[in-house]
């Protein structure tokens, strides 16, 4: 039986009627600035207070993930507990969290495998009353597409213990990390300006040595600069207030920051969104040149020579009508997207060839991949330990057997012991089917859909 977490701060920290929740959060996004044309962000610190106090800062945040909405698949969410002591870190024994916004899956197979180890321990009632962390979902579902949610309350640990942690799922695009922590409390204003300014200074830094007097959410912030430092990471402070600013006692403040975690600059590239209309023009003109209703679309983009592997899906009224693609880059990316669409449509074997009257009812979707990373795995209790629901495609390999799922198929098949066995299945072999030589290899996918 499903267990849910019900929200337990609606009606305090943010407002509990949907529409009225819906509309605030849209609006404190709207206001913020800041998100256009950035580097998308690794992870965020954001503050937790009720919206009417840090709302805004927070926002700031959030809406650096605008071009990351469809990418993005787990979101590994740490605050510091407040209300029940925690030795390590604290998992909550439930299946998916709510909020006047809806439901929100929890990444259990994620929870499976941080459950190794021996700083992460299982409370509900860690999670019962938290608020740190229930104040972000809203913007996080106004803010993200379809997302799992990996939870951990975080109460006395070291910083290399939460690093560890966030070292296990730090994954890739597809992963975001949010650290939930306000700055200082009840100190006046003049004086917490000085000692947030001093604490901002120390986390542009990376210096893992806050104290809880700086930020109630000093370890899992703490932990987050030794990754940051590891991984290369640069923060950017976004905001800095107090509650005087917003609806508080300058006598008595609270304060409120927010960073994004960004990797080293690179080289220019085409905005997700706008690239993404590209593939998708690209797809559909393949298919039509090839039922003769219109010329080729001419897409004049460098990026489209660099090798790619893509897979075009086609869809009819929900169903599938067409899926093929490439797991290797061997070709021009544009080249490879327009040449998986037209087999997509015409030399799917499992479907007809597409015809005229059916060409304006489909819906193309294009997904680029990310290169495969092999998976070391002893045996199929490893493998099913490892896999990342809604998160990786998988390869599998047997011999002359081969057979893969994208990323999107766990939204059919979101249990792992039965994503593989389909798996296997279409590669040819019995459900039940496992051999030494079995190789396993997971990729990420970035996906548009018309």
């Amino acid at each position: 039986m499903s267990i849910t977490r019900p929200a337990a701060v609606a009606g305090m920290f943010y407002p509990d009627n949907p529409a009225v929740l819906k509309r605030s959060v849209s609006e404190l996004l709207a206001h913020a600035s800041g998100g256009a044309g950035a580097r998308p962000p690794k992870a965020l610190i954001v503050p937790h207070a009720g919206y009417v106090y840090s709302g805004a800062v927070a926002a700031s945040a959030y809406a650096r993930l605008g071009e990351q909405r469809a990418r993005i698949r787990l979101v590994v969410l740490l605050g510091p507990t407040h209300r029940v002591y925690v030795r390590g870190l604290a998992l909550p024994d439930a299946d998916c969290f709510a909020t006047p916004l809806g439901e929100i899956p929890l990444d259990q197979a994620g929870m499976q495998r941080l459950l190794a180890l021996p700083q992460v321990t299982l409370s509900a009632a860690a999670h019962q009353m938290e608020h740190s962390l229930e104040v972000q979902l809203p913007f996080l579902q106004q803010a993200l597409d379809d997302f799992h949610l990996l939870p951990l309350a975080v109460g006395e640990a070291t910083p290399e213990d939460v690093a560890e942690v966030l070292e296990a799922v730090w994954g890739g695009d597809e992963t975001l990390i949010v650290i939930s922590s306000d700055l200082s409390h009840f100190l006046p204003d003049a004086v917490a300006r000085k000692v947030d300014g001093a604490t901002v200074e120390a986390i542009l830094a990376l210096n893992p040595q806050l104290d809880h007097e700086q930020a109630c959410g000093a370890t899992p912030v703490n932990g987050l600069l030794l990754a940051a430092r590891r991984h290369g990471l640069q923060p950017v402070v976004l905001d800095v207030r107090n509650s005087s600013d917003t609806a508080g006692d300058p006598q008595r403040v609270v304060g409120y920051a927010a960073f994004a975690f960004e990797g080293a600059a690179a080289a220019a590239q085409p905005q997700a969104d706008d690239k993404g209309a590209v593939l998708l023009k690209l797809a559909r003109a393949g298919i039509a040149g090839a039922l003769g209703q219109s010329p080729a679309f001419a897409a004049q983009h460098a990026w489209l020579q660099a090798p790619g592997a893509s897979f075009v899906t086609l869809t009819r009224c929900g169903e599938l009508r067409g899926c093929i693609g490439t797991l290797e880059a061997h070709r021009p990316l544009g080249e490879d997207v327009r040449e998986n669409a037209v087999a997509a449509a015409f030399r799917d074997p499992r479907f007809a060839p597409l015809s005229l009257a059916e060409f304006d009812t489909i819906r193309v979707e294009v997904s680029l991949l990310s290169a495969a990373e092999p998976m070391a795995v002893a045996s199929e209790q490893d493998a099913l330990a490892s896999l990342r629901p809604h998160v990786d495609g998988v390869v599998f390999e047997y011999g002359h057997y081969r057979s893969t799922f994208l990323p999107q198929v766990w939204e059919q098949l979101p249990d792992p012991v039965e994503f593989l066995a389909q798996l296997k299945r279409k590669a040819g072999l019995s459900i039940n089917f496992w051999d030494a030589g079995v190789r396993l290899s997971r990729y990420t996918v970035r996906k548009w859909k018309e």
